[in-house]
């Protein structure tokens, strides 16, 4: 399905990347397990598009092919490549951008998985990072440098949801030829479409909400017809894979994202509302909340918002008496990643270099999954009576 004028984001998540009439009227794309894809005959062979075909099992099977079309057409990208991971979806868009002796600006409020890639691996090859204060807007254009490549966003910003003023940072960018490169994870190719707001490829950890149920590992790179033979050749030199059986739970995820992200955004505010009355609470970092910092552009750039958002507690509390109330929560489990249908809860300790992290208590991350908010609030309720008892 190509994108039509008026055909709105539900229908595009529940028809894009289908072609029945191609696999014998079956409504869910097949997987196709492969390695080798053959060719009857030489000139076949030799005349194959890498950037079209299925050419090869590494390069892309018909189902690989089928979740990329619905995820570009619903966020509104030409193109996009689905990878191992999220963290995947990061290094190899960055990578395909910067060589040795280049310059990428990068929000200090990123994934750390983001910062450490740069710090590690991209520094080991000339590569220079600076990290900016994700407030910084316009006055970006002050930070880039003849040299500068990559402008690297991400909004809200991880574990402490900052809003960026994503246009205006693109304007500055595109103004000096950097690519804007953009962590959608948060706003999902529904909530946040990257491309109207100036974004030139989008990067998903597609494991969180387009999987939706904590079973996959998967990225995507969403981009431009113009960057994207340059991410793709990027994609085959560092031998990137996406597993069909996880692209066809990408795609199974994608087809409920929408109902499944407006009870996610529905029970957020709820539990987020909620927390704000808690004396153990001094803030609660959740954009969508009209008295959030972020709440201009968020309501601005933003179609919704996900179950993700962190709290800063009254104080600061050493471990053992936070374990006193994490430990016996029996809805909200502790595990990394977020976007899957069950509340999560994990304890925050930012990395910043270009700002500080100074709250006046400790942070939590919280994801607020499908269960019954009043159950949630019943669980955090006896474990913030925990916490101060």
């Amino acid at each position: 399905m190509t994108k039509k004028s008026g055909v709105r984001d539900e229908t595009l998540l529940a028809s894009g990347g289908r072609d029945p009439e191609s696999n014998h009227g079956i409504v869910n794309p097949p997987v196709y397990h492969a390695s080798t894809v053959t060719r009857p005959t030489l000139a076949e062979w030799q005349n194959r598009d890498y950037t079209k075909d299925v050419v090869y099992g590494r390069m892309g099977t018909p189902t690989q092919k089928a979740l990329e079309e619905a995820v570009a057409l619903v966020e509104g990208g030409d193109r996009a490549i689905a990878v191992s991971s999220g963290l995947a979806s990061i290094t190899i868009a960055l990578s395909a951008f910067v060589e040795q002796g280049d310059h990428l600006l990068v929000t200090d409020s990123a994934y750390f998985p983001t910062r450490n890639f740069c710090n590690n691996v991209l520094a080991k090859y000339g590569v220079e990072t600076t990290y900016y204060d994700p407030l910084i807007g316009g006055g970006i254009a002050d930070l880039i440098r003849d040299n500068t490549k990559v402008v690297f966003t991400e909004a809200p910003g991880s574990q402490t949801f900052e809003v960026q003023d994503i246009p205006a940072i693109a304007e500055a960018a595109h103004a000096r030829g950097a690519v804007v490169i953009n962590d959608n994870t948060w706003g999902t190719p529904l909530y946040f479409k990257s491309f109207e707001r100036g974004i030139d490829v989008s990067v998903h950890a597609a494991t969180k909400y387009i999987v939706g149920h904590s079973d996959a590992m998967l990225g995507v790179i969403v981009t431009t017809d113009a960057h994207y033979e340059r991410i793709l050749n990027n994609f085959r030199y560092w031998g990137q894979h996406a597993a069909p059986d996880d692209c066809y739970l990408g795609l199974r995820g994608l087809r409920t994202m929408s109902v499944r992200l407006k009870q996610h955004h529905e029970n957020a505010l709820v539990i987020a509302n909620w927390l704000k009355t808690r004396p153990e609470v001094s803030r609660v970092l959740y954009p969508a909340l009209p008295d959030d910092p972020g709440h201009t552009l968020w309501k601005r750039d933003f179609e919704g918002a996900c179950g993700l958002f962190g709290v800063v507690l009254d104080k600061h509390y050493d471990e053992d008496t936070l374990a006193k109330m994490l430990d016996g929560l029996e809805l909200f489990a502790m595990g990394a990643s977020w976007g899957g249908y069950e509340s999560l809860i994990l304890p925050g300790k930012p990395v910043r270099t270009a700002t500080s992290w100074n709250a006046e208590g400790t942070l939590l991350r919280l994801h607020v999954g499908l269960e019954h908010p009043d159950d949630l609030i019943a669980d955090l309720e006896a474990g913030l009576q925990r916490l101060v008892t």
